[in-house]
Order: structure tokens, then C-alpha cells, then sequence
């Protein structure tokens, strides 16, 4: 065999190589379609309301068992006890102010979600790309979720599970796709189509938050990739834009060393950064 001879036939070998990578990823990485529109677990309302009738129901039985102890003691033989001269302390009873103001705090609190429609996830990552260096952006609207703020008192707000269909993300290229469902996160596997972020901590809420605020905190919650589960920290900011809508954005930084996560290997790609960010921008309505 000459040389011209065998360069081709390294040639052949190196392109069918390639084309069965190619193959093989764009199979497992599935059409990227959605298996059903996105929604999220909702949040449980603190319903003022109820808790003040849940009140005057608690203070019925309360009544109802101090009349059937005065009875138990009426029908008690009396004993003489010795007589006092001292005027009996007076009781104070609750002000009608004390009793309604949890309920009024609880009333102020209000449940918003998340707009897909509106909102984009989004991850960013640099890598060599055929030899030049490219940033990669993945996007998807695919977003779900509630936020509680309570006006009256925002230290109680509260953020419900932020589901993602990762599986929904796409960047620029279509093979770079098939490669993010099939070999990376895996979304193209039912149990791996959505990510759950799960909030545990809410850090640095004001003390008053008013229609036309922008206020900044933190989110500390856990969120799984491809079946690895790690705690992170989002950075928001949030306006409240009128009493029914609230718009923000929540940044944090993963990296895919944390989660186990590989670039396939590939002739035309190279040093994938290990950092991500990671980017939630949302719009959210009142219910």
C-alpha cells in the first residue's frame, strides 16, 4: 500500500468515525420536544380568612368547655373558704385590634406565577469551537413556578419549586443539541425531562416592599442534573412592577465537574469551561 493509498484510507476511516458519532448522539438525543406542557407544583395560600374563622371556632370550644366546667364546680359541694377583703384582679381582654391584625397581615400576602411565555432559563458556557473560542447560550421558556410576596410583612414571602424542562433547551447548533439531551443532561430520558429547583432558604428580604420596588436577595435551594442533586445560590432581583405583576431575574454559577457532567468527545470541540451560569429572567402574574 503507498502513502496516497494509505492517507486515504485514514481519511475514510476518520470520517466514518465522525459521521457514526454523529449518528449515534443525534439518536439518543431525541426530537427535544416536550412530553406535556410545563407546570410546577403550587404553593398552599395562608388564607387570612380561614385562619380567623378557624380563631372564633377554637374560642366556641374554648366557651363551650369552661361552661361545662363551671358546671362540674357548681355541682360540687361548696366549701367555705375564708372571705377576702381584696378587690379581684381585673382581666384584660384582647383588643379587636390584636385578634384581626394576623389575619390582616396574612391578607396582604399575594401568590404570583411564573409566565413561560414571558420568562426564558438560560445556561452559558465558553468552549473551542473547530479552533475558535465560542460562547454557547441554551435557552427554553420552558419555565414554571410561584412566588408569595406578603406587602404587609416580606420577611414570610415564599418561592414554590421552579420546574424546567431541560430538555427544551436549545443553542445554535442542532448537533449541540442532541448532545445535551442524549449524552450530558440526559433529558432526553423521561426521569431526567425536568429539573426541579427546590428553594430552602430565602436571604436578605426587606423590611417593606411597596408597587415600584426593586429589591435584591438571595435563594438557597437545591437543584438536579442529570440524577446529581447539589445545593446553589441565585442571586435575584425583583421589581414590582404593579399589585398583579412581578418581574426579576436569578443568576448563579454551576460547575459541571459538580454534577458529573462530560462533553462527548468530538474532533471539533475543546476546552468546555467548567463554569455555567445559569439564568432564570421571569415574569410573573397574580392569581
Amino acid at each position: 500500500m503507498n502513502r496516497n493509498t494509505l492517507l486515504v484510507a485514514l481519511l475514510a476511516f476518520v470520517l466514518g468515525a465522525g459521521i457514526g458519532i454523529v449518528g449515534y448522539i443525534s439518536a439518543v438525543g431525541g426530537s427535544g420536544e416536550a412530553s406535556e406542557p410545563i407546570t410546577a407544583p403550587t404553593l398552599n395560600p395562608f388564607n387570612g380568612e380561614a385562619l380567623a374563622t378557624e380563631n372564633a371556632a377554637l374560642r366556641a370550644q374554648v366557651e363551650t368547655l369552661s361552661t361545662a366546667a363551671a358546671a362540674v364546680v357548681v355541682s360540687t359541694p361548696e366549701v367555705e373558704a375564708p372571705v377576702s377583703t381584696e378587690e379581684p384582679a381585673a382581666t384584660e381582654e384582647p383588643t379587636p385590634e390584636a385578634e384581626s391584625s394576623e389575619p390582616a397581615a396574612a391578607g396582604a400576602a399575594t401568590i404570583f406565577s411564573i409566565v413561560p411565555e414571558e420568562s426564558q432559563v438560560s445556561f452559558t458556557l465558553e468552549e473551542d469551537l473547530r479552533g475558535v473560542r465560542t460562547t454557547v447560550i441554551g435557552t427554553t421558556d420552558q419555565v414554571a413556578g410561584q412566588i408569595e410576596v406578603n406587602f404587609a410583612n416580606p420577611a414570610t414571602s415564599r418561592i414554590g419549586v421552579i420546574r424546567i424542562n431541560v430538555r427544551t433547551l436549545e443553542t445554535d447548533s442542532g448537533f449541540r443539541d442532541s448532545a445535551i439531551r442524549g449524552e450530558i443532561l440526559l433529558s432526553s430520558r423521561a426521569e431526567y425531562e425536568f429539573s426541579d429547583f427546590t428553594p430552602k432558604q430565602v436571604i436578605g428580604l426587606p423590611d417593606s416592599v411597596a408597587v415600584g420596588d426593586t429589591i435584591t436577595f438571595q435563594v438557597v435551594g437545591d437543584l438536579p442534573l442529570a440524577g446529581v442533586t447539589r445545593e446553589v445560590t441565585f442571586d435575584v432581583t425583583l421589581t414590582v412592577v404593579s399589585e398583579d405583576r412581578i418581574e426579576g431575574t436569578g443568576t448563579t454559577t454551576v460547575l459541571r465537574t459538580d454534577y458529573g457532567l462530560e462533553s462527548p468527545s468530538v474532533p471539533s470541540v475543546a476546552n468546555v469551561t467548567d463554569e455555567v451560569e445559569l439564568e432564570i429572567a421571569f415574569v410573573a402574574t397574580a392569581q
